[in-house]
C-alpha cells in the first residue's frame, strides 16, 4: 500500500510537471519581462545621442556666429563683446543643463620675416561671469596656415560640459542611472576669422 501510494504521487508529480512545461499561457508575459528593459535602454540611448550631437552643432554654432558677429565691426567695447557672446549662449537652448565657456581673442600678428601673434584684447565668458582672459601684448599661437604677416585675427573658442539627461539633476547633488565618467562630455570649437571691414577690429576699452 505503502508503495502505491508512493508511486501515485511520484506519477502525479509527473504529470503536474509535463502539464506546467507543455503551457504556454505565461511565455509572452516573461518575454516580455525580459525584453522591455533592453528596449528602454535603446530608446534612451538613442534619445540622448541624438541630443548630444544637436548640442554639439550648436557649441560650434556658438564659435562661428560670435566670430561672425565680431568682425562685422569696425571697433568694440567690452559690453559689446559681452552682449555678443550673451547672445551665443542662446543658441544653446532648450539645452539648458551646463552653460558654456566663450573666449573672444583679438589677434595682431607683427609685420616680421617670422611673424610672432600677440593679444591685441580678450574677454570671456565663464557662466554668468565676464571678464578678461589673456594679458595684452601676451604672445599666443595661431595655425601656421594664417600666421600672415601685419594681418589681424578674431579667435573665438566655445567650450560645453555637455550633461546628459540620464545623469543629470536639476540640484546637482546627484547623478541619475550612470556615473561620473559620463556626466561631464566636454565639447568645444575654435574659430578663427578676419576683419570684415577695416585691417582690424580694435577694443577702445578692453
Amino acid at each position: 500500500m505503502y508503495r502505491a501510494g508512493a508511486q501515485r504521487r511520484i506519477s502525479a508529480f509527473v504529470t503536474k510537471a509535463a502539464r506546467f512545461c507543455l503551457d504556454r499561457r505565461g511565455v509572452a508575459a516573461i518575454e516580455f519581462a525580459f525584453i522591455v528593459p533592453v528596449l528602454l535602454i535603446m530608446y534612451f540611448i538613442t534619445m540622448e545621442a541624438s541630443q548630444a550631437i544637436e548640442t554639439s552643432k550648436k557649441v560650434s554654432r556658438i564659435g562661428s556666429m560670435v566670430a561672425d558677429l565680431v568682425t562685422q565691426q569696425t571697433s568694440v567695447t567690452k559690453a559689446d563683446l559681452d552682449a555678443i557672446m550673451k547672445i551665443g549662449t542662446s543658441t544653446l537652448q532648450p539645452y539648458n543643463r551646463s552653460t558654456p565657456t566663450i573666449i573672444i581673442t583679438g589677434i595682431q600678428i607683427s609685420d616680421e620675416a617670422s611673424p610672432k601673434a600677440t593679444v591685441a584684447w580678450s574677454r570671456k565668458l565663464v557662466g554668468t561671469t565676464y571678464s578678461a582672459d589673456a594679458a595684452k601684448t601676451s604672445p599666443t599661437t595661431v595655425p601656421p596656415t594664417l600666421n600672415i604677416r601685419n594681418t589681424f585675427l578674431v579667435r573665438v573658442e566655445s567650450d560645453l560640459g555637455y550633461k546628459p539627461i540620464i545623469t543629470w539633476s536639476a540640484d546637482s547633488s546627484s547623478t541619475l542611472g550612470l556615473t561620473s565618467a559620463f556626466n561631464n562630455i566636454l565639447m568645444g570649437e575654435t574659430y578663427y576669422l578676419r576683419p570684415r571691414r577695416g585691417p582690424t577690429v580694435p577694443c577702445t576699452d578692453c
